[in-house]
């Protein structure tokens, strides 16, 4: 399936409809891949207008539910530390979806979300 450009709202929309369902997020940042697999349960956005540095995004996409996560470095498999994954947005991040998975593009990273089977 072609790749098509979302904006916010109609990413919002279409991840809305895998409430319920298991969901896989990769990380690939820099030199470090993780991976998150997670039931979610809601999807929720956070504005940080309290910033100390540019580390803390501005605006967060919280997908909210109980996992757990892989990361390359130890190659172990530890629970999520809170019942949510959250991935910074920025206002020139990029969000894809090709019918099948999620991209969103950020100067931090790529993220892609998907639906375990």
């Amino acid at each position: 399936m072609e790749q098509k450009f979302l904006s916010i709202e109609e990413l919002n929309d279409l991840l809305q409809q895998w409430n319920g369902q298991t969901i896989k997020v990769t990380k690939h940042e820099m030199d470090d891949l993780d991976q998150t697999v997670l039931q979610l349960q809601d999807i929720s956005y956070a504005r940080n207008t309290r910033r100390i540095d540019d580390y803390v995004p501005m605006h967060a996409l919280h997908l909210n539910g109980n996992g757990n996560i892989t990361t390359d470095a130890t190659n172990s498999t530890q629970d999520l530390p809170a019942s949510m994954y959250e991935i910074p947005l920025q206002d020139d991040s990029l969000y894809e979806f090709d019918g099948e998975k999620f991209l969103i593009s950020t100067d931090r990273g790529v993220y892609k979300i998907e639906v375990v089977e």
